[in-house]
C-alpha cells in the first residue's frame, strides 16, 4: 500500500506543480494538455486553487506513505 501511495502522492504533487505554475505564468504550454486541472470543465477560472489543493493532497499522501513505512518498521 505504501508503494502505491507514494507514486499517487508524487504524480498529485507534479500536476499540482504543473498547473500552477502553467497558470501563473504560462510555462509549459506544451504540456497543458497533460495537466488534468485544465480538462475539468466546472474549475475554469479556479485552475490556480484546484492545483494548490492537487499538490496539498500530494504532500499528505507523501506523508501518510511515509508514516506507514515507519508505522510498519516500529512493529
Amino acid at each position: 500500500m505504501g508503494p502505491v501511495l507514494k507514486v499517487f502522492g508524487w504524480l498529485l504533487l507534479l500536476q499540482g506543480v504543473g498547473g500552477l505554475v502553467n497558470t501563473l505564468l504560462g510555462w509549459w504550454r506544451w504540456a497543458e494538455d497533460l495537466i488534468v486541472v485544465n480538462h475539468v470543465a466546472f474549475l475554469d477560472g479556479y485552475e490556480v486553487f484546484a492545483s494548490i489543493v492537487t499538490g496539498v493532497l500530494g504532500f499528505v499522501l507523501l506523508a501518510v506513505a511515509e508514516t506507514m513505512k515507519k508505522t510498519e518498521d516500529d512493529e
